[in-house]
């Protein structure tokens, strides 16, 4: 159902509109997460390994798919917040062109080049085939994602967020079974658990666009809609979809990169690092899906209002959702450090103690330095849902940086525990950058607010 966010009280409405993301982004986690605990419980160790050695490749490629289709749905959200109809259409028809050929000219290069990157990546030839076998299936699957990605952001923007949970809920269900089937019964090993991550995500792609036809007119594109025609107007709404689309992208595949760099040295350390820094970084991703839920809900709540010219209720919105996140952040932190050790346990069935203590030492590292992470979703979201792309470019690219720098250099001094505090680093840099920028472009918006409040009195 469609959701106007320019009316109501922000918090209230933004902590309704989060609360299906959480859910979702729960279970879209749960993609990965099943597949790790299926393959770890079934084939063992060294095929978790093997799948964790190419996660960040895989997160990077979905982050770039992720940022790409978020910063379409930016557009389409201004200009259902604006009122204007044929402007969702044409931002809807726009993004569709752009992601299909962004994704297939990114799926051939990726294709082409995965045994380099391996390469890069220091992937042990103990696990390396099925670490290649993986990837690339989840590599030649991936307009599966793209296209789940481009219609739930879209339906989110137009103020629907529990839509896209429903349908993430069903496949991450079947993306379990099918898991299960693959491996045991069909033993497809860690090649059948990507096959049943890229047919899950296709389902769920199907089902968004069976909901759309049915509840959503103001996106029923007609054949006159797909009528491009190539002129001015066409590449000047392109050419607006990507002034927000590639910075948003080229952001989130700098944070890729980086951890891409985290998991090249880790990979340097053994089956035993990998395991251990792959079981911990799913389960801090699941302590911080709050954070980042309340940044999505945040995200089109201020695109909404910009379109709307509603300035005082983003900056409202912004201070309010920050108190908040600032306080999960400590909560999850408090978790994590007490009972860290005991999910990361059951999180790999066979994981011997030293595994065990190596997730451990990981996660007592990170957690002092969650409130910097949770107010990077809080700003960057923000400033993205305003259309503004500097300053979340700027903080991937110091994110980048500096994870880099100390990935490297503290791994060398310290060994795998100097590597552990790259991400922390990483989070402080970008966390000073986003806030600089956030309060920079607030100052013309709280001019603008005293300019209303004036016209309202007057």
């Amino acid at each position: 159902m469609i959701k106007d966010l320019t009316k109501g009280e922000p918090l209230k409405l933004i902590l309704l509109f989060s609360v299906p993301l959480l859910i979702g982004n729960i279970f879209q986690q749960l993609y990965n997460i099943a597949d790790l605990v299926i393959v770890g419980r079934l084939l063992g160790v060294e095929a978790f390994a093997s799948v964790g050695a190419v996660a960040p490749l895989f997160f990077l490629i979905t982050f770039i798919i992720v940022g790409l289709t978020n910063g379409f749905a930016v557009i389409t959200g201004q200009r259902f917040g604006a009122k204007d109809t044929q402007g969702v259409k044409n931002s809807v028809v726009i993004s569709t062109i752009l992601s299909t050929v962004a994704t297939l000219f990114f799926t051939i290069i990726c294709s082409i080049l995965m045994h380099p990157v391996l390469y890069i990546l220091n992937v042990p030839q103990n696990i390396y085939v099925n670490a290649y076998w993986y990837i690339e299936i989840v590599v030649i699957g991936l307009i599966t994602a793209t296209f789940y990605n481009l219609l739930a952001s879209i339906i989110r923007a137009l103020g629907d967020s529990k839509t896209p949970l429903y349908f993430l809920i069903i496949a991450s269900i079947v993306n379990i079974f099918l898991a299960l089937a693959f491996i045991e019964i069909f033993k497809m090993g860690v090649a059948g658990s990507a096959v049943a991550v890229v047919l899950s995500q296709g389902i769920s792609v199907i089902l968004c666009l069976f909901y759309v036809k049915k509840k959503f007119p103001i996106l029923h594109l007609r054949k006159h809609d797909w009528l491009i025609k190539f002129d001015k107007n066409f590449y000047t709404s392109a050419l607006e979809h990507l002034r927000v689309g590639i910075p948003m992208s080229v952001q989130f595949s700098i944070i890729g990169l980086g951890v891409i760099v985290i998991q090249s040295v880790c990979n340097s350390f053994g089956s035993n690092v990998i395991a251990a820094v792959t079981a911990a970084l799913r389960i801090e991703q699941i302590a911080t899906l709050p954070m980042v839920s309340f940044g999505v809900a945040l995200a089109s709540f201020v695109a909404q209002n910009f379109g709307a010219k509603k300035f005082r209720r983003i900056r409202t919105g912004v201070i309010h959702t920050s108190i908040l996140s600032i306080a999960l952040s400590i909560i999850m932190a408090i978790i994590m450090r007490f009972w860290g050790a005991d999910i990361i346990r059951e999180f790999i069935g066979s994981a011997t103690i030293e595994i065990i203590e190596i997730a451990h030492q990981y996660l007592l590292i990170s957690t002092f330095f969650y409130i910097f992470l949770s107010q990077i979703f809080i700003y960057r979201n923000a400033l993205q849902g305003m259309g503004e792309v500097i300053f979340p470019l700027l903080a991937s690219i110091a994110e980048l940086l500096m994870r880099g720098f100390a990935a490297v250099y503290l791994a060398i001094k310290f060994g795998y525990i100097g590597m552990f505090y790259s991400g922390p680093i990483a989070w402080v840099s970008a966390c000073i950058v986003l806030s600089f920028g956030y309060f920079r472009s607030i100052k013309p918006i709280v001019y603008k607010i005293k300019e209303q409040i004036a016209l309202t009195k007057a």
